[in-house]
């Protein structure tokens, strides 16, 4: 597979939900992610946004499209991941990746069991997808912007010690190993971890 690591990164943000799309009410799922990665992501990026309902045959083209036609690096999809009978995006999702990284979606659950019980009827995900020369990391996050803030960055105490390790800190290295761009991150907002054979010298000043 060819390495992608001079381009610009690109991410896309999906949102799924058949209210928001359809105009009920603002979505902000999309907004929130945004906000986030602003906050977090120090590399230069650009973003991809996509607002659609939760019909499975369309989640699962929009992310194809993100990955093999706008040639994200990341994806992230926000809703659609409980157990109602409208919640597809991580059958969805499956079905478009070649590798599956359950991991992901354990951390999550374990992130939002601090806060309610009901975490465990969660079923997000993550999963890999590979062309012949472009791959990229897609995960299902929560639909709530205080949940996607914990999820993604993790939980400290009042003392500021980490009481959950958020997911995002593995999302640089896991881009890496796929040929993606090297991201940097804020170490305020999230420290992304690496194995010291992987870390690159900071750019001169």
């Amino acid at each position: 597979m060819t390495s992608n690591v001079e381009a610009m990164l690109v991410i896309g943000l999906v949102s799924v939900s058949d209210r928001a799309s359809g105009g009920v009410y603002q979505d902000q799922g999309i907004p929130a992610l945004q906000d986030w990665l602003a906050r977090a992501i120090t590399t230069p990026y650009r973003v991809e946004t996509r607002l659609i309902a939760d019909e499975r045959a369309q989640i699962e083209a929009t992310l194809i499209e993100l990955v093999d036609t706008a040639r994200c690096h990341l994806v992230l999809t926000t809703g659609g991941t409980g157990p109602a009978r409208r919640d597809v995006t991580p059958e969805a999702t499956v079905a478009v990746g070649t590798k599956e990284m359950p991991g992901f979606g354990e951390q999550m659950r374990q992130i939002s069991l601090h806060f309610v019980p009901t975490a465990i009827l969660s079923r997000q995900t993550a999963v890999i997808r590979e062309t012949l020369d472009h791959a990229a990391l897609i995960m299902n996050l929560p639909g709530q912007p205080k949940a996607i803030a914990e999820t993604l960055g993790g939980l400290k105490d009042a003392d500021g010690n980490t009481v959950a390790g958020g997911i995002f800190a593995a999302v640089p290295y896991c881009i890496d190993l796929i040929g993606g761009p090297y991201m940097e991150t804020d170490p305020v907002v999230c420290k992304a971890f690496r194995p010291k054979s992987a870390l690159r010298p900071a750019p001169a000043a």
